[in-house]
């Protein structure tokens, strides 16, 4: 039976109503595209109506919180880490694989998280210690992450900042020594989609770089919650997490347990 506490219940409603009219704004893009101008300014306005609704209704939930800024230190007490927009080239092009994303933290670690795709209707939610979930109709799934054991049998996700010319050289040189030795490499624009179908054993492992902590914030708890590691790339001993230089650094490696020395011996070689 799934777990869901007035915490996440309202957290999930939240991220719903900021999300309510992207559905709809995603049918129209298309037909925008023929309109620089015009088009620019709709998917701009549906990206800020998004953070403005969800700010207003995380707020009343948490009036004393306040919200991490993408390139400074995630605050110490209370605060929301959200992406109103995560995957928002794919958004903008028409693309059917984004989100909205919520974090919320203590001492700078995500305690719930809510990841969304409107145009799926996929909504994915976990809370610390009392696992993760897929939303369903009547009943909730339970997240698992993958069981596969061997490299060549797995599917990796991959993800760099675009127009950051360096992480995407790293994007390319982890893609490189995949190549080989995995099933199949895929870059899909959604980092929190990505965590989270880790999460749901769909994909057996995410590697990203310089990403922003609103990317993986929320995604991290899900594959956490769902049984699988989250590492820095090139930590030093992956014997224990470190999950606050995760999201310091936007540099991230989550994975199956039974992958794990595998594939960080792969991308250390």
């Amino acid at each position: 039976m799934s777990y869901l506490s007035v915490n996440l219940s309202n957290l999930i409603a939240a991220v719903k109503k900021a999300s309510a009219h992207l559905d709809r704004d995603f049918s129209e893009i298309e037909q925008l595209q023929s309109s620089v101008r015009d088009y620019r300014t709709f998917v701009m306005n549906g990206y800020n109506k998004v953070d403005r609704i969800l700010k207003q209704e995380l707020l009343r939930l948490r009036p004393n919180y306040v919200f991490a800024a993408d390139g400074k230190p995630a605050p110490r007490g209370g605060c929301f880490i959200i992406e109103p927009i995560g995957g928002f080239a794919n958004f903008v092009h028409g693309i059917s694989r984004f989100s909205v994303s919520v974090a919320m933290c203590e001492n700078g670690l995500p305690v719930a998280a809510v990841v969304y795709n409107p145009a799926s209707d996929e909504l994915f939610f976990a809370e610390k210690g009392m696992g993760a979930y897929k939303e369903g109709f009547r009943s909730h799934e339970r997240l698992r992450v993958s069981s596969r054991k061997e490299l060549v049998d797995s599917l990796i996700a991959c993800a760099a900042p675009a127009g950051d010319e360096d992480s995407l050289r790293s994007d390319w040189a982890v893609a490189g020594k995949l190549y080989g030795h995995v099933a199949g490499v895929r870059s899909f624009g959604s980092s929190a989609l990505d965590l989270a179908y880790v999460a749901a054993g769909k994909f057996d492992a995410f590697i990203g770089h310089a990403l922003n902590m609103s990317e993986i914030a929320a995604g991290i708890l899900l594959v956490k919650e769902a049984g699988g590691y989250v590492y820095e790339p090139a930590q030093k001993d992956i014997r224990t997490e470190n999950l606050e230089m995760v999201i310091s650094s936007g540099n991230i490696m989550a994975v199956n347990a039974n992958l794990n020395n595998k594939l960080y011996d792969l991308l250390n070689k």
